[in-house]
Parts: structure tokens; C-alpha cells; sequence
């Protein structure tokens, strides 16, 4: 079976599949553009979500995904263009056939001039074929391009949390193997990147394809580059798909581009606009919350508050556990098990001391409420925040305030903490959040 594609009769039925591959290429352009317009509002949530959240590792992935939706939609968008381009050409020259210059009766300057730049109209059709043809090709090699950047990320963040940051592992193994692994993926990738922006440069010189085929044989296992790599050098040996992947390079950047653009309505505000004395945003109210909306730091109930409280919610992010470290040094654990991890646990997972573990998350509520504190105008009050979910089940510590000494209207909340520089104890603002108070 291995030898069947030296077959005659092999050869045949390729390049018969080859003339009918059209059909399964506007079926599959088709399903595919549906899917990821139908994806693409979920990775953009999820990036937002991400990037509030302050996780690192999944607003890159989610943010190269979301990068690659719009690539694909763009290329397969394209692709049923020309296709339709294509195949309306086909049915033209059914029934018109090839271009007959002398019956247009121009000038011999023009029948000339278009001879030889139009020419002949069963050369556009072929050129229309190629083009499409490897516009499609290209679109679904991006697909595995996408997964190699990806993998290469979770290679990196695999070799930092499980090696460089474990506490269970000899030093030599932890930081001596670790930071070579790390380093050798780092430079790889510089280098992977390198051959593949100059289209194989490091591959062509001698002393140099020597030192990087180590890089290249670990990478290609890496980057899953072993299975698609047949149709990355066909493209390279083809001189039409290398012009025309490059020439897709600058509309990938002004798609990129595209999404910076925004049409501002004022000089002083916007929609996006952080909430102020003067600023409301959508953000820091629970109840305007929507499935495509996420929390800004902190989010009261409503802004307009009829009830004897006013419920305060602090977003929940690493840093927020950091500092807790900072002001309590006692808080910090060992092993920090922070970061991407498996649920998957042997000979029952550790022992935990659950008295010491409900100890120390009293001592970690309390180190909160004595460096957070809530303030509605000039009136402080204690804080009394407990870690809860809130309407989105997202993590975070909430408080309720007291409005019984509350006159009706406009009010302003808020959230301070304590933060030290240059040794001395400062106060930062974390959030302000306007509301108006009516009794009910």
C-alpha cells in the first residue's frame, strides 16, 4: 500500500480529484466560515474575561485564537469570492467563449495593448484557479500554524510551573535542567521563527543548518510540524504560493489593524470610559452586567440603590494574592501551587491540616479587610469583606455598607488600599463609583 502513489491508476485519480476538488472546497469554506463566525463572540468574551482577570496564559491563547478566527474568515471569505468569480467565468466562456479582440474594432494601439495584458480568457480562468486553489490551501495550514504557536506557549509554561517553580524538586533538577529546557525553548523559538519569516534561510547555510537541525527536529515534534510539513515545502517550491502568501501578509496586518480602529464620538468621553465622580460605566453595575460584559475591579449592586445596604464586590486577581504576601509574610506558602495545573492527584494528594487551613484562610480575610477599606464620599467604613462568587460566578470578596445615614441623591463609593513605596504607606484608589440613593 505504501508504493500505491507511484501508481498509474493512482496518478489518474489524483489528478481527476484534483478537477472536482472545487465543489468540496466552497462546501467546506462554507460549514467553516459558519463555525467561526458562531466562535468568535465566545474567544472574544473569554479574552476579556482573561484579561480582567489578569490570566496570563489564557488571554494568550484566547487572544491568538481570536487573531486566527478573523484570519480564516478573511482567507475563506476570500477563497468564495474567486471561487464564485471562477466559476461565473466558466459559464460565461460557455457561452461566449474566448475573447474575440477584432470584433471589439478598437484601435490596433488598444486590440495591442490588450492582447498582451488581458490576453486570453482561458488564461484567467486558470490563473483564477490557482489563485483559489492555493488561497485554500493556505487558509487551513494557518489552522496548524495556530497550533504551534499555542503548543509552543504551554511548552513554556509547562517547563516553568513544573520545573522552575516546583518546591519538590532538587535544586539541580529544578533550576539546573529547568532554566536549560527554558532557555533552549526560548531560543528555538527565536530561531524556528527566524527560518520561518525568511522562508528557510537557516536551512541553506552550511555551518548554520548544523547548529540549528537539533532545534528544527525538536521543534517539528513541538509544533506538530511533522504532519504538516509535505504542504509547507510545496508551497515553497512553488514560486506563485510563495508570491501569494506573502502578499496575504500585509492584509493580515491591516486586519489587525482594522480592530483598533474606533469611531469616537466626543473629545471628552466615551463608552469605555473608567468610571469617575462624573463617569458612570456599565462595569461597576451588577444589574448592566451582560453575557459580554465583565466586572472593572469593583461593581455595586445598581446605580440606583433603593435598599438599607449597598453590596460592594472586589474582582478576585493574582496580584490581589500577592500583595497579601507582602503585608503577611506568613500567608505565603511553600509551595505555591498557583498557575496551570492537573486535577489529578496520587495516593490520595496531600495531607492538608484542615484547622490550619481554615486558620490561615481567616488570617488571608483578614490581612484583606485591614489593606482594602470602602468610603462613601468623606465617611470610612470598617470592612468587614468575606471572599464569595458573584452574579457571573466569578471569585472575589464582598461587603455590604450601611445607607441609613445616607441623604437621597447623588453619592460617590470608594474602594482605597493601602500600598507601601519608598517605605512609607500610601493609599491608592482602586475604583470610584458614583450611585443615588432614594429611600424605598
Amino acid at each position: 500500500m505504501s508504493q500505491d502513489y507511484t501508481n498509474p491508476a493512482f496518478k489518474k485519480l489524483l489528478q481527476k480529484l484534483q478537477e472536482e476538488s472545487w465543489q468540496l472546497e466552497l462546501l467546506i469554506s462554507g460549514f467553516a466560515i459558519f463555525g467561526l463566525y458562531s466562535a468568535l463572540s465566545t474567544i472574544e468574551i473569554e479574552v476579556m474575561d482573561a484579561q480582567l482577570s489578569q490570566q496570563i496564559y489564557a488571554f494568550v491563547v484566547y487572544s491568538i485564537l481570536w487573531a486566527s478566527c478573523k484570519i480564516l474568515i478573511f482567507n475563506l471569505l476570500l477563497h468564495v469570492l474567486l471561487r464564485g468569480l471562477w466559476i461565473g467565468a466558466l459559464g460565461l466562456r460557455y457561452v461566449s467563449g474566448d475573447i474575440d479582440y477584432d470584433s471589439l474594432k478598437y484601435s490596433p494601439k488598444f486590440t495591442k495593448y490588450l492582447k498582451k495584458r488581458v490576453g486570453s480568457f482561458d488564461k484567467y480562468i486558470a490563473t483564477l484557479e490557482n489563485y483559489c486553489s492555493v488561497i485554500f490551501a493556505i487558509t487551513f495550514l494557518l489552522i496548524f500554524y495556530v497550533l504551534a504557536i499555542t503548543f509552543t506557549i504551554v511548552t513554556i509554561a509547562l517547563i516553568a510551573n513544573y520545573l522552575l517553580d516546583s518546591d519538590d524538586l532538587p535544586d539541580w533538577l529544578s533550576k539546573g535542567v529547568g532554566i536549560t529546557l527554558m532557555l533552549f525553548v526560548v531560543f528555538g523559538m527565536f530561531f524556528t521563527l527566524i527560518d520561518f519569516l525568511t522562508l528557510g534561510f537557516l536551512k541553506k547555510k552550511k555551518w548554520l543548518s548544523r547548529i540549528y537541525f537539533p532545534i528544527y527536529w525538536v521543534f517539528s515534534f513541538i509544533t506538530l510540524s511533522f504532519l504538516y510539513r509535505p504542504l509547507v515545502y510545496n508551497f515553497l517550491d512553488n514560486k506563485f504560493g510563495k508570491r501569494l502568501s506573502l502578499a496575504l501578509v500585509p492584509f493580515y496586518i491591516l486586519i489587525a489593524l482594522t480592530q483598533t480602529i474606533r469611531y469616537k464620538t466626543s473629545n471628552y468621553f466615551g463608552i469605555d470610559s473608567t468610571s469617575s465622580e462624573i463617569i458612570a460605566n456599565n462595569n461597576n453595575y451588577e444589574d448592566l452586567l451582560t453575557e459580554t460584559s465583565f466586572i472593572d475591579d469593583v461593581a455595586i449592586q445598581s446605580k440606583v440603590i433603593t435598599d438599607d445596604y449597598v453590596k460592594v464586590f472586589v474582582q478576585f486577581n493574582e496580584n490581589i494574592e500577592n500583595r497579601m504576601y507582602i503585608y503577611n509574610k506568613g500567608l505565603k506558602p511553600n509551595d505555591d501551587q498557583r498557575g496551570l495545573g492537573s486535577n489529578i492527584t496520587f495516593n490520595g494528594g496531600p495531607i492538608i491540616d484542615s484547622k490550619k487551613r481554615d486558620s490561615l484562610r481567616k488570617e488571608y480575610i483578614k490581612t484583606f479587610n485591614d489593606i482594602y477599606y470602602v468610603k462613601i464620599d468623606t465617611m470610612v467604613y470598617t470592612s468587614e469583606f468575606i471572599f464569595a462568587s458573584n452574579i457571573q460566578n466569578k471569585p472575589g470578596f464582598e461587603s455590604y455598607v450601611p445607607t441609613k445615614n445616607l441623604s437621597e441623591g447623588k453619592h460617590v463609593l470608594r474602594v482605597r488600599r493601602k500600598a507601601i513605596k519608598d517605605q512609607d504607606t500610601t493609599y491608592w484608589n482602586v475604583a470610584t463609583i458614583p450611585f443615588w440613593y432614594f429611600k424605598d
